[in-house]
């Protein structure tokens, strides 16, 4: 057998090398290991249809007919693998149930169908191409797989929006846990499923096989970021996002740059929650613990998840999020005032002593509080 060396070629044999390398990690990792698991099936799975690609554009099938019908064809496991990654990575306590197995119901159909099929003489294989698989069986795992995806893709987005309103609710440092890098890739995916839905078109409508099959060469470009983004995401171990979560409505905190609301009727606050809040918040100083979580506060007070979250929210108009790194901000504004802490401390420094962890997160969150970035803020002369 004769393999060509073109740059399709050695294109396509790298994003297959790198995925099945970036999946042996992914499976090995000692961190987000039930996520991580689920990736690398993704990335396998995927893997094997570029692999199909491969062959192609290297002229296998063509030196070798009985390659046809290889059961390497898992694509309608691609939108559940990745929902339940993305589950799972926001859910630290997530785990495969009985009840998800219905999900890869259709994969499983799928796999039989190849795996009985490598088993058949090359002259069933033929037949089966032109009397069954063209007309009918291609078409249904091709719409099939872009129906899919579609679906699964909608709902890991769906997930990640409440997610990103949960995590400002619960943590108050997010920069490892915000997954903009996660919900980047699924909008890749999108244009993925754009494409495939043009390709769908020219099929079914035009009987034009192959001539603008770039889905294949836009998966062996996700692979490549599913492998990198997979292999840098933060330890999610704090995170546990779950289905009780899922079911509250996102609270929404109005922009400062946003358009009036209409007036809403006021909230009633339990005053002595939102008393123990600010005492906690205030004289006994948990803004300096740099990952404090709502959790944690709640420990501390004694007071429900919810109850917090609630008096939080409507107490101080704010998320959990900003009312914690409010005060931060607030405590790096008076340090700034005092020329003997200036004197003995970089702006870093002071950062870091007032409950920030990151460079990047420090100026981000204190423009957003002060209006101005750190190294432009001038604190007020104090009172003559």
């Amino acid at each position: 057998m004769q393999v060509a060396v073109t740059p399709d070629v050695v294109v396509l044999f790298a994003v297959l090398a790198q995925a099945v390398f970036a999946a042996g990690l992914l499976w090995l990792a000692r961190y987000n290991r039930v996520p991580n698991r689920f990736l690398a099936l993704l990335l396998l799975a995927i893997a094997l249809w570029v692999l199909d690609g491969f062959f192609r554009v290297a002229n296998i099938y063509g030196q070798n007919p009985d390659w046809y019908f290889l059961p390497i064809y898992y694509s309608f496991a691609f939108g559940p693998l990745l929902y339940f990654y993305v589950q799972s990575l926001v859910n630290h306590d997530f785990r495969l149930r009985p009840r998800h197995l219905a999900h890869f119901a259709p994969v499983l159909l799928q796999a039989l169908l190849y795996w009985w099929l490598c088993w058949q003489p090359y002259a069933f294989r033929l037949w089966f191409w032109n009397a069954v698989h063209r007309p009918y069986t291609y078409r249904i795992e091709f719409v099939g797989t872009w129906l899919s995806l579609v679906v699964y893709l909608a709902l890991s987005l769906r997930l990640l929006r409440h997610y990103r309103y949960w995590l400002a609710d619960n943590f108050s440092e997010t920069s490892q846990l915000r997954l903009y890098w996660l919900r980047g890739l699924l909008l890749s995916l999108v244009v993925v499923s754009g494409q495939w839905l043009v390709e769908v078109v020219l099929r079914e409508f035009f009987n034009i096989y192959y001539t603008y099959d770039y889905s294949t060469w836009l998966l062996g470009g996700v692979v490549l970021l599913l492998g990198f983004g997979g292999l840098r995401q933060a330890d999610m171990q704090a995170v546990n996002f779950g289905p009780a979560e899922l079911g509250q409505p996102p609270t929404v905190v109005p922009s400062p740059t946003a358009p009036a609301a209409a007036p809403r009727e006021p909230v009633a606050v339990d005053p002595v929650a939102l008393a123990r809040i600010r005492r906690a918040l205030e004289e006994e100083q948990l803004y300096l613990n740099p990952t404090l979580t709502l959790a944690e506060l709640s420990a501390h007070t004694g007071l429900a998840p919810r109850l917090i979250s609630f008096t939080v929210n409507n107490g101080f108009g704010k998320s959990f999020n900003e009312v914690v790194n409010g005060y931060r901000v607030a405590a790096v504004q008076r340090r700034l005032a005092q020329p003997a802490q200036v004197a003995r401390l970089t702006l870093l420094g002071i950062a870091f002593e007032c409950g920030f962890n990151s460079k990047t997160t420090f100026n981000r969150i204190f423009k957003q509080v002060a209006g101005v970035a750190p190294s432009d803020y001038q604190p007020a002369p104090p009172p003559r």
